[in-house]
């Protein structure tokens, strides 16, 4: 990936500033971006100083187009065009459908759903083509209910249709979209939200085929993977990078041998 030029939304913080840290340890120039642009710009020196290389920040809203046109078009002239563009930016609070508003549901949809279209449709008109790559950041909720998360499952399954038809409709211009799936990543907003108490933590590295949580490395290694040349014909494909959770319930003694 050295001297390859990587965008990341949502790359401030937790999986999506682990991603940017694996790029940029290859050798990559990224540039990370959210609404705040105080954290975009802690979160570059953060890279700087701990992978090297270049790294620069941004500020844009992802339900915005027209903001996330105007940054891609500006940091292309900076760091030319992109090979990797990363849609990460995504909303997420636990609460029963019956606590949820029309508004408090929308604004996960558009920071999930419509979120990913913006940065992806933006990309299209910048990256380089033949041979960009764009992931999307995705979750277990896409393909599995979970109660009180009604306004994720809904977002994350249009995400995985979003990666799946600009897969058909890019592919003649050169350009692979994917998706990974991360499981429960350890030390990040969303584990802590799902599971705010160390009991919890353990029921759910339990039923983790692989039983424990993950890492941001975990998921900044498929990520460097999927957008890499020893991937150049994966594209529409969801990687689940969750130790086996999409699986579902995998606990149990399954290795000692019982008497027949």
């Amino acid at each position: 990936m050295s001297s390859k030029v990587v965008f990341i939304s949502g790359g401030t913080s937790g999986i999506n500033l682990g991603i940017a840290m694996g790029f940029a340890a290859t050798g990559a120039n990224v540039l990370v971006f959210g609404r705040d642009l105080d954290k975009a710009n802690s979160a570059a020196s953060q890279i700087r100083s701990t992978a090297g290389g270049t790294a620069l920040a941004g500020s844009a809203d992802v339900r915005s187009f027209e903001a996330v046109s105007q940054l891609f078009a500006k940091a292309t002239s900076e760091l030319g065009p992109p090979d990797v563009v990363i849609a990460g930016a995504a909303g997420n609070f636990v609460s029963p459908a019956v606590g949820i508003s029309a508004n408090g549901f929308k604004s996960v949809i558009d920071i999930d759903l419509l979120g990913t279209y913006n940065v992806f449709r933006a990309a299209f008109d910048v990256v380089r083509k033949p041979g960009a790559s764009l992931l999307a950041i995705t979750a277990p909720q896409a393909v599995q209910p979970l109660p009180r998360q009604v306004h994720v499952c809904a977002a994350k399954a249009g995400v995985n249709m979003v990666v799946k038809v600009l897969a058909m409709e890019w592919g003649p211009a050169g350009i692979r979209v994917n998706a990974i799936s991360p499981g429960p990543i350890a030390g990040t907003e969303g584990v802590e939200r799902m599971a705010p108490s160390e009991a919890v933590k353990q029921q759910i590295r339990a039923k983790n085929a692989m039983r424990r949580f993950g890492t941001p490395e975990d998921i900044a290694r498929a990520a460097i993977f999927l957008c890499s040349e020893d991937a150049t014909y994966i594209t529409g494909t969801i990687l689940y990078c969750d130790g086996g959770m999409v699986l579902g319930d995998s606990s149990g003694d399954f290795l000692t041998p019982t008497k027949r």
